[in-house]
């Protein structure tokens, strides 16, 4: 572990690159670069011992696109505008100086502060202080979610390093072109015949099912009965089932920069569940339907129906074929393949999310 020294610290402002990496890889990019560019550009690794982190000081921004291209062990390289002493008058000062021509009343804007360090305030504190001062001096209109230009403030112990960015550049994953599927999975309510049998699969299965269904944040889950099934049995399939939605629950309100809803679970009777949803868009995933990629127009126009779709599936037994009369429509995901009940579900998910490519409605 490297740990600065004095002299180093009071020099930090002299580097212009933050570099990312996984966690143990701060080595390997180092010595890339060090053999890549001749040992021309002075880095620091782990700097106050924090791991996945280099700084370096660039000849020219030109540079930035050259290491990023040869050295595939970098997750993230920003350039650094200006850097400061870490307290929010200064971030704002130093700031409200580079932004002259590159922020205006036209352009909107997000503050981002990632902040590593004890001090006597929060990484919140300098988004709202930075960012209202930003907005008293150009006008320029904050959004949060697909923003034009990012203020990226890097805290690193006494030291702010500041940084204008494209916006695109922290928003590979959400853009505006892209339909927020969940939105739409949050619609659908499940009804699956349940998956019982020995203790040990049953419940294994239940984890499983209880994942995928929260993975695309299904709205409601029934479990399906379509005859008399053992107590015990069925508690084994619901208790890993509830398992599984709450594992991947906890995980995703941890990562989620949104809210996230839970899969609500239920038990009935398939054949009563048909009466009480008749209104609804009725969709059975079976072998005998029509396949997906033939009838995406009239599927996507159920979907966006304002009552919101039922989807019916078994388990190791098929949907009842007597429920057949019933439905809008019947649909093979995977023609000529007979998918396992942990993937039948997750699979015609992923078929579907294809139908709203082009945007969600």
């Amino acid at each position: 572990m490297l740990i600065l020294d004095e002299e180093n610290m009071k020099n930090l402002c002299r580097y212009n690159l933050i570099i990312t990496t996984r966690l143990g890889l701060e080595n390997i990019v180092q010595a890339m670069i060090n053999e890549l560019f001749n040992n021309t550009i002075d880095t620091i690794n782990k700097p106050f011992g924090y791991k996945g982190l280099l700084l370096a000081k660039i000849n020219k921004k030109e540079e930035l696109d050259d290491i990023l291209i040869k050295i595939p062990y970098i997750e993230k390289a920003i350039y650094i505008d200006t850097c400061t002493e870490a307290k929010i008058e200064n971030i704002v000062e130093k700031t409200l100086q580079i932004i002259e021509g590159r922020i205006t009343e036209k352009t909107s804007f997000a503050v981002r502060t990632i902040r590593r360090g004890q001090h006597d305030f929060t990484s919140i504190d300098v988004n709202i202080k930075l960012g209202s001062a930003i907005q008293e001096k150009t006008r320029a209109m904050v959004n949060l979610d697909y923003p034009e230009k990012i203020i990226l403030v890097n805290i690193l112990q006494d030291t702010a390093f500041i940084s204008i960015i494209d916006g695109k550049e922290l928003y590979k994953k959400r853009s505006p072109d892209k339909p927020e599927l969940y939105k739409i999975f949050r619609r659908f309510i499940v009804v699956q015949e349940p998956y019982l049998g020995d203790k040990e699969a049953t419940y294994k299965m239940g984890v499983r099912l209880g994942r995928s269904l929260q993975n695309y944040e299904i709205g409601d889950y029934y479990i399906g009965l379509i005859e008399p099934v053992d107590a015990e049995e069925l508690s084994w399939f619901i208790n890993g089932l509830k398992e599984g939605i709450n594992s991947r629950y906890t995980i995703q309100v941890k990562s989620y920069g949104r809210d996230v809803i839970k899969t609500k679970t239920h038990v009935y009777d398939m054949y009563s569940l048909i009466r009480i949803y008749n209104q609804n868009p009725i969709i059975i995933l079976e072998p005998e339907g029509k396949y997906i990629a033939s009838v995406e127009k009239e599927l996507k126009e159920l979907l966006t129906k304002k009552k919101r779709p039922v989807f019916l599936l078994g388990s190791r037994h098929g949907v009842p074929s007597g429920l057949y009369r019933y439905a809008d429509i019947i649909i093979d995901i995977t023609p000529g393949i007979t998918l396992s009940t942990e993937y039948a579900l997750p699979t015609a998910l992923g078929a579907i999310s294809m139908l709203f490519r082009d945007g969600e409605k």
